[in-house]
């Protein structure tokens, strides 16, 4: 289980996450910030930083953002 990055990031995209974050798993796109699932230790840093809240568990995701699920692994797998 990782945490997601979800759309309100892209209107937002203010970065206190990628400061806070332990093990540097969240990394800048183009137009939102992306955290990989594969380094994420779910410690929840990020989530409590983030002003627009767009970080979500996995397994908490609003239905409306699951394609964001699929991004923020779609990111990483092409980087």
């Amino acid at each position: 289980m990782a945490f997601v990055i979800t759309s309100p990031c892209k209107t937002e995209k203010a970065g206190e996450c990628m400061e806070v974050c332990p093990v540097d798993c969240i990394e800048e796109g183009k137009d939102m910030f992306y955290i990989d699932p594969d380094i994420c230790i779910d410690c929840g840093a990020c989530e409590a930083v983030c002003p627009v809240e767009a970080i979500y568990m996995e397994d908490e995701v609003p239905e409306e953002e699951n394609e964001y699920i699929a991004l923020n692994r779609k990111f990483f797998q092409e980087n």
